[in-house]
């Protein structure tokens, strides 16, 4: 086979053994950079092992087979396309469908109609669409069953809806980073039904995670702390840049995820939030994810995200951005009603903004420091955020 425009060079058996025969496991096979949800983009560098573990794994949680077929809208160039994807497919034989060539929320559902799809993918928000489509109601989704969401933090009304509307009774819960190739924690189809809603399950095959104060000392179960994980996933760094390689993993080989979480007594995971979102308004500290996960219950919100703003009296203040269902006519005072002597009154955002759409990383991620940035500067705090 020749080469050409989009394919690759022909080479015989003979040069292919060659090229084997010079690499092992451990060498690094591929520079994925994460989707800089929180600023620029980093390197991370992935062996052959730490990918071709994580995709087995992923796909045994998901109970794959050869009669699997799996929705597929998310890159290919990313972790999720990769490992979660491709690899998880691969390593059990089943069939991926490419529903589009980027994401369209008809193509999604189209697809798992016409080829009877058996998994679905995506993030949040691409979930969230599918289930805001129009027309989402005359599609057949009868045959899923499985599925991942992941790649952000996963709302529970929206897992909720998911799962009771189109038909994925064992959607599983992933969560990791670019950095551990990605998956470290996965829920099952036997978990009940609590936990795999409200957790990210547990600990992968061959994987040690622990939840840390600030000191770096474990804490008892239930009480939050940073995520650290270790094992064969952890990148082998990022590329060329040995410094900040340094400031996520340590000399033990624990890499610090930057996510706030707890474990329960059966060591189920739950994220709380990333610390740089942490909001301290007044002392209080103010998980996002919690206000969030309260603010999707209200009928009129589609889908919402919780930044911090500076604030001359608190220290900083919340702000709730809100996506409100096509045709709604939600109003400010409303939110802020709705969480009215049901949450703790710190947590009731004092700003609250409506847009018709989040900025996204190329992956469908939120950037929320974008939206802090555009939020301080539509309330005239940008000249306070600058100096904070």
């Amino acid at each position: 086979m020749g080469g050409g425009p989009g394919r690759g060079r022909g080479a015989d058996g003979a040069e292919l053994r060659r090229v084997c025969a010079s690499l092992g496991f451990d060498d690094p096979i591929n520079i994925q950079y994460t989707s800089g949800t929180t600023g620029l983009p980093k390197g991370a560098t992935l062996s052959h092992h730490n990918l071709l573990n994580n995709g087995f794994f992923i796909g045994e949680r998901c109970r794959y087979s050869e009669r699997d077929r799996v929705c597929l809208p998310v890159p290919f160039y990313h972790c999720f396309g990769m490992v979660l994807g491709n690899l998880a497919c691969t390593t059990h034989g089943a069939a991926i469908v490419v529903p589009c060539p980027t994401f369209d929320a008809r193509a999604v559902l189209e697809a798992v109609e016409a080829e009877r799809c058996t998994s679905l993918y995506g993030v949040p928000t691409m979930f969230i669409a599918e289930l805001a489509d129009p027309e989402f109601g005359r599609f057949d989704l009868s045959s899923l069953r499985t599925g991942i969401m992941a790649g952000s933090p996963c709302p529970v009304e929206v897992m909720q809806r998911v799962i009771d509307l189109m038909h994925l009774h064992e959607l599983t819960i992933c969560y990791g980073m670019t950095e551990t190739s990605p998956v470290s924690t996965q829920t099952c189809a036997e978990d009940d039904l609590d936990r795999r809603v409200r957790t990210v399950g547990r600990v992968h095959p061959h994987v040690e995670v622990q939840i840390v104060d600030p000191t770096g000392r474990a804490v008892a179960r239930g009480e939050v702390g940073e995520l650290w994980t270790r094992g064969y996933s952890v990148m082998l760094g990022y590329w060329d840049d040995p410094e900040r390689t340094r400031e996520v993993i340590d000399s033990a080989r624990w890499l610090h995820t930057g996510d706030l979480a707890t474990m329960d007594e059966d060591g189920y995971v739950s994220i709380v939030g990333r610390i740089s979102d942490l909001v301290i308004r007044g002392g209080e500290n103010v998980y996002p994810r919690e206000v969030e996960e309260f603010l999707y219950g209200h009928p009129d919100v589609l889908d919402v995200q919780v930044v911090g703003v500076p604030d001359p009296l608190y220290g900083e203040e919340l702000v709730a951005w809100v996506r409100p269902r096509p045709g709604s006519a939600l109003t400010e005072q409303e939110v802020r009603a709705w969480c009215a002597g049901r949450i703790a009154h710190f947590k009731v955002p004092r700003y609250v903004l409506f847009t018709d759409e989040f900025p996204l990383t190329v992956t469908g991620k939120v950037q929320k420091f974008v939206l802090r940035q555009k939020a301080a500067e539509l309330l005239g705090l940008a000249s306070a955020a600058a100096e904070s």
